[in-house]
């Protein structure tokens, strides 16, 4: 069927990392032949003619882009929570992180009321692995999740240097998030920004924190103000 978008509800967005290069494939694939895959919706309860988007809100957002004013769509005839269980065991073969597994736990557990046995029994997995990846959506900083759903921060990045450090101090988190952001690090460069926060002390950390740019590679200002000469890396200082 043909849905209009103000028709659509797009509350399980926010589960999505956004992906730019893959965005800029889809939308030019859009451009040159059209809508080929039908995004899936379920029936909103109590809302006549409105239906809660499942799959294909990467397809709606590139159509949106193309200007266009409806998008293709297929009605699964079962439950919200139903359809978001069964979309996500049926992408089992992609790449989803523990982060993004832990925002879908985390909405299960508030929207539908469901318990970590519950959760544990629908994903097929152990309480415990439940535990664990709600406790990283507890532990980051609503921000700093923000610009993970936005591709700003890797994922990856997030799961390995920012949640390890957010349990110890949630502002030198936010500090290294703003660097890792800027400079849109990669997984070596985040490790070895983290790598140099783990062994220093409190005093060196603060004044990590205060040196202009320091994470760039490209930083000559940097080296000047470290007295270093010409190196790769100019936060090796803290090696």
């Amino acid at each position: 069927m043909q849905l209009e978008f103000h028709q659509l509800d797009r509350r399980w967005e926010h589960l999505r990392v956004h992906h730019p290069s893959r965005q800029r494939r889809l939308l030019a694939s859009l451009a040159d032949s059209g809508q080929q895959t039908p995004i899936v919706v379920v029936a909103a309860d109590a809302q006549a003619d409105r239906y809660v988007v499942i799959d294909g809100y990467k397809r709606i957002a590139a159509l949106e882009q193309l200007g266009r004013d409806t998008v293709e769509a297929v009605v699964w005839p079962m439950s919200e929570a139903a359809a978001v269980l069964l979309d996500r065991s049926l992408r089992l073969s992609e790449h989803e992180t523990a982060l993004e597994v832990g925002w879908l736990l985390a909405e299960l557990e508030q929207r539908f009321g469901y318990g970590l046995d519950e959760l544990a029994r629908r994903f097929d997995r152990s309480a415990s692995w439940v535990s664990r990846r709600l406790a990283l959506v507890e532990v980051l900083p609503e921000a700093i999740q923000q610009q993970v759903r936005e591709g700003k921060i890797l994922a990856q990045v997030a799961l390995k240097f920012l949640v390890p450090v957010a349990r110890q101090s949630v502002e030198d988190c936010q500090r290294m998030a703003v660097i890792f952001a800027q400079h849109h690090c990669d997984t070596r460069e985040a490790g070895q920004l983290y790598a140099a926060w783990r062994k220093g002390s409190r005093t060196i950390r603060n004044a990590f924190w205060m040196i202009p740019n320091c994470f760039s590679k490209r930083s000559d200002r940097c080296r000047r103000k470290l007295r270093l000469e010409p190196a790769p890396n100019c936060y090796a200082i803290w090696k």
